[in-house]
């Protein structure tokens, strides 16, 4: 039981951040629970992706050199994951009516984000034997967080390409291409860390995957804060056609 909370709880916590963050109109809870039911959903689509790409040989989790680790991260893990969460945010919010907002995009990434992550979690927690709790404090400061940036990536570019009339395609193309180079640099560095033997080489990658986190937590708050700043201006501008429109009405009227 404790391993199980231990599991979720990273995963529930970064919920209720985007929650408290959606301050202009939070989501209905429904719709972010229904969110993540599909983002766990999304662990079991992803294998449709990754097992072709593994059969066809695009990758194997039996690597020992750096191209091997760029191959898995890619094939194995960023293209299959990031693709599934895609297809799950997308059937989440296509005909959600209180998907209004851009920061909403965002919103719903994250939940489906999560899920995915928790159930993940879980998975590597029950199969870490004695190890759980160091398994479990390492993915809680590095993993599920992980996941938090690219599903920040994901719906940052999924607001744009919903909402904005402009540049679709371009969006479109960044929704699913921002978190997978995200993902697979992410995933690549940890991956070849695990088989290098080289003191050097994985100093010098570790300080790369500390450094990249850390951009990845600064362009995620950036990107919140520009798609509340958005909706905040948009609702001032709603607001004022709403009172301008009643004024013509009664001006009409008369």
């Amino acid at each position: 039981m404790i391993q199980f909370l231990v599991a979720l709880l990273p995963a529930l916590l970064l919920v209720f951040h985007i929650y408290k963050a959606d301050r202009l109109q939070p989501e209905p809870w429904s719709q972010l629970k229904r969110a993540f039911g599909f983002g766990i959903l999304s662990i079991v689509v992803s294998f449709c992706f990754s097992i072709p790409l593994s059969n066809l040989g695009f990758f194997s989790d039996d690597y020992t050199d750096w191209t091997g680790a760029l191959r898995l991260a890619f094939f194995g893990a960023a293209v299959p994951e990031e693709l599934a969460k895609f297809l799950m945010l997308w059937l989440v919010v296509r005909r959600n009516k209180y998907f209004d907002e851009k920061m909403d995009g965002i919103v719903y990434a994250v939940c489906v984000g999560m899920g995915f992550a928790a159930f993940e979690n879980v998975t590597y927690l029950f199969g870490a034997g004695d190890e759980w709790l160091s398994m479990g404090m390492a993915r809680a400061f590095m993993a599920v967080p992980c996941h938090y940036y690219l599903a920040v990536f994901m719906g940052y570019f999924f607001s744009l390409y919903w909402f904005e009339r402009d540049n679709k395609m371009w969006n479109l193309f960044w929704t699913l291409a921002a978190p997978i180079l995200a993902h697979t640099l992410y995933d690549f560095l940890l991956m070849y860390i695990a088989v290098t033997d080289s003191e050097v080489v994985i100093s010098v990658l570790s300080i790369i995957l500390f450094v990249s986190c850390f951009q990845f937590l600064k362009w995620s708050r950036l990107r919140i804060s520009q798609h509340l700043m958005a909706d905040e201006v948009n609702g001032y501008l709603k607001r004022e056609q709403s009172a301008t429109d009643d004024y013509d009405r009664s001006d009409r009227a008369y």
